[in-house]
């Protein structure tokens, strides 16, 4: 079995605390995807159709700016991708990420946070982003807590 990755991208800190968790139940290292321009409380308004987030989930071709497109992730097997879910998908800042870097061979399983939703379309959102061989499979909404135990035994069946 490779390295194991946690990349994260969270706005309100709920998918943080996730990541974190998962990464430590895993043994895997931690990056977090950070916009260059950070989100603020009023862009994360989804009942405001005028909301940076409601505009990017209307808007498929957006792709926000991230920080860092020089992370080494060539040394990873499998990378757990996490977001919280907007509008039944992943928001475009994971596009963004997907396509900073060559994801050719990897196997990337998605995890996610959410207030209500399921993940929807998310995978067949984020397809279109990676190689042909990249395989993204849709892993788990980690919302509320669970034990150390848990996350490990199921990071674990996701990297078989």
């Amino acid at each position: 079995m490779g390295k194991t990755l946690v990349a994260y991208f969270s706005a309100s800190g709920v998918t943080r605390k996730a990541a974190e968790n998962l990464a430590q139940a895993a043994g895997a290292d931690l990056y977090e995807i950070k916009p260059a321009t950070p989100y603020t409380r009023e862009d994360l308004d989804w009942t405001n159709k005028n909301s940076r987030s409601s505009m990017e989930m209307n808007d498929k071709s957006s792709r926000p700016a991230i920080t860092d497109t020089a992370a080494d992730i060539s040394g990873y097997d499998t990378i757990f991708l996490g977001f919280p879910i907007w509008w039944y998908v992943a928001p475009t800042i994971i596009n963004t990420f997907l396509e900073a870097y060559d994801f050719s061979g990897k196997r990337i399983v998605l995890f996610a946070t959410s207030g209500g939703s399921g993940f929807g379309k998310a995978v067949e959102g984020l397809k279109p982003s990676v190689s042909a061989d990249t395989v993204i499979v849709e892993g788990k909404l980690l919302n509320g807590r669970s034990s150390s135990a848990d996350l490990k035994a199921w990071a674990e069946s996701m990297m078989q």
